[in-house]
């Protein structure tokens, strides 16, 4: 469509309903925007209310400092702000907002009603807006310090974009949500959201944010998830990550905090996915609430209208941090995690199989008057009898760690059932071990360490293979030569549109290397970096350790079971197999009380 019109100046209204539809995508929208302003003005109680009926029409009050009554009508013009006022400024900017255009943005594409004051004068100031346009001059009215902003009739007069708003289910889920994320960002605020009669309340706590990680995420989140804390003093990473069978089918349970501001971040979530990699179950997503402080200059917030993207300036270093920590904290073998607890660290107990009905739950150490008491198991085999089983030296070890009983934290064994499960016992009540899934976790561990440990054997081709690849493949190919090199590749290009590959990793000779090579180079346009060969040595390192682990059905003696045990509690990421799949859980005798209906 050509259309052979003159340039025109647009008016400051259309202009403001154009970048609405950047700011202004639904309700929830203008509620961030609202509340990271009151955040910026110093606020530690920030309500809302959100109309019944008509999700369109919410208010947000907040005891911030307010605004002067001569910068009121400049608080509502395009590009105005008080957060930044040069570029140097804008590098390193910390507030939430910084733009200049949420509110007017919301007032043109609604009826606004602002109504503020500040500590130093008695009388507040309101203002009624209809589309951006003044109804009437600003009149003074008895109120509070802070700031009140009511928003009715949403999209009034786009009813186009008002077509596109889902049902007020759907929207209201999303206000929640959007007060949950925020309600993360700001331990100390204490936050109110109304609808009707339905209220809930975050109540601020600056120095208990374990108290608000359980009202948001949930208290099983809690229980089931890991501290993870590292601060180089450049960049303070800390948080909770969930134990990895604590995964969901969706990514409804991951927050990710920049400098107290909530973000989506591409290479953070493939940081995690791949410290993630081979402890979840597949189609499954991990859970965390992660937060990091770095120096505002080292980060660009300027990407997006709406904030929720930025951008790091050593971005790798980043990615390089937020893996290794997490991969280090769910790695951490049963006896270090124990080590730790006896140490006084926080970290919160956890079921291997997950939540849901018959999840393992928090219990105390020691069982109420009238219940049944714990059996004294005491197991004196020789480990030079069990040591064959798993290679020798490991269980061999005398470094297996116990609790304050003398007993190992995965216990002793009792017996084996349908030679599938062994069960043990320890000072809480019963172990179930998948004894093939626990064997399988660690001859994969075994196999992986032995392979890094190894130079990369390469294998030369005796006949050069050929595939086709596009322009630019070809030129990535050409860039990242150094880095192909190095996984053992021997990649060049053959014309612009075909590459040729003369030598690849030995440990990949039988797979497919043209859709090696295509992954590879696809993750390190996406990602500037690849861990394709990794992962492809892996799949195979896991299908040799699942063949070459004890087989379901296969009778083990005592001693043999000790010594899967005692391995075990030195494995790492032992809880889970290379699947995914849990490896042990425990039953508390609480939970065996409860069965019997004893100690009532």
């Amino acid at each position: 469509m050509t259309i052979n019109r003159p340039i025109i100046q647009l008016e400051p209204q259309l202009v403001n309903q154009i970048a609405a539809g950047e700011i202004v995508e639904r309700p929830a929208s203008v509620l961030k925007e609202l509340m990271e302003n009151a955040f910026d003005a110093g606020a530690d109680k920030v309500a809302i209310t959100v109309e019944e009926g008509d999700v369109g029409s919410l208010t947000v009050t907040d005891n911030g400092r307010g605004i002067p009554k001569e910068e009121i009508s400049l608080a509502l013009s395009r590009h105005a702000t008080s957060k930044i006022k040069s570029m140097e400024e804008l590098e390193g900017v910390a507030t939430m907002g910084f733009r200049g255009e949420a509110l007017p943005s919301i007032a043109s594409v609604s009826r606004l009603k602002l109504s503020t004051r500040i500590d130093e004068e008695k009388t507040g100031w309101e203002l009624n807006l209809e589309g951006g346009e003044a109804l009437a001059p600003m009149r003074p009215v008895a109120r509070i310090s802070g700031t009140t902003i009511e928003v009715r009739d949403l999209f009034f007069n786009t009813p186009a974009r008002r077509k596109f708003l889902r049902s007020e289910s759907t929207e209201v889920r999303h206000l929640e949500e959007v007060v949950r994320r925020l309600a993360l960002s700001r331990f100390d605020v204490d936050i109110e959201i109304a609808r009707g009669k339905k209220i809930t309340r975050y109540k601020g706590a600056a120095e208990s944010p374990q108290r608000r990680i359980r009202e948001v995420c949930g208290r099983e989140f809690f229980e089931q998830s890991l501290p993870i804390e590292f601060n180089s003093g450049a960049i303070h990473l800390y948080g909770w990550v969930g134990h990895p069978t604590f995964s969901r089918s969706q990514r409804n349970l991951q927050y990710l905090y920049v400098n107290d501001r909530n973000v989506s971040d591409r290479m953070i979530s493939h940081a995690v996915r791949r410290a993630y990699q081979d402890v979840l179950y597949h189609g499954r997503h991990p859970a965390y609430a992660l937060f990091i402080d770095i120096d505002p200059k080292r980060v660009d917030v300027n990407v997006h209208p709406t904030k929720s993207e930025i951008r790091f300036r050593e971005g790798r270093a980043v990615y390089d941090i937020v893996f290794n920590e997490i991969e280090s904290v769910i790695s951490q073998p049963l006896s270090k995690r124990r080590e730790g607890e006896r140490e006084g660290e926080s970290t919160p107990r956890f079921n291997p199989a997950g939540g849901g009905k018959g999840a393992f739950r928090p219990t105390s150490m020691h069982h109420t008057p009238g219940a049944q008491g714990h059996l004294k198991l005491e197991v004196r085999e020789e480990r030079a009898l069990y040591s064959d089983l798993l290679g020798g030296s490991d269980a061999e070890s005398d470094s297996a760690q116990t609790d304050g009983e003398g007993i190992p934290v995965l216990g002793y064994a009792l017996t084996q059932l349908h030679g599938v499960y062994i069960l043990a016992q320890n000072s809480e009540g019963l172990i179930l071990v998948d004894m093939h899934a626990a064997h399988e976790r660690i001859t994969y561990e075994r196999l992986k360490r032995a392979t890094a440990e190894s130079t990369m054997q390469v294998q030369p081709l005796l006949v050069p293979i050929t595939f086709r690849a596009s322009p630019a493949e070809v030129a990535l190919a050409e860039e990242q030569i150094e880095v192909i090199t190095s996984l053992g590749f021997d990649l060049s290009q053959l014309d612009q549109q075909t590459l040729v590959v003369r030598h690849v990793p030995a440990l990949l000779g039988d797979t497919d290397i043209p859709l090696v090579l295509h992954d590879l180079l696809s993750d390190l346009a996406t990602h500037e970096m690849t861990q394709e060969v990794d992962k492809r040595i892996n799949s195979l390192l896991s299908t040799m350790a699942c063949h070459g682990s004890v087989r379901a059905n296969r009778d083990l003696t005592i001693p043999e079971m000790n010594a899967l045990l005692r391995v075990m509690e030195e494995t790492d990421k032992s809880d889970q197999c290379n699947h995914g799949r849990p490896t042990w859980i425990q039953v508390s005798m609480e939970e065996l009380d409860g069965w019997f209906s004893r100690g009532r």
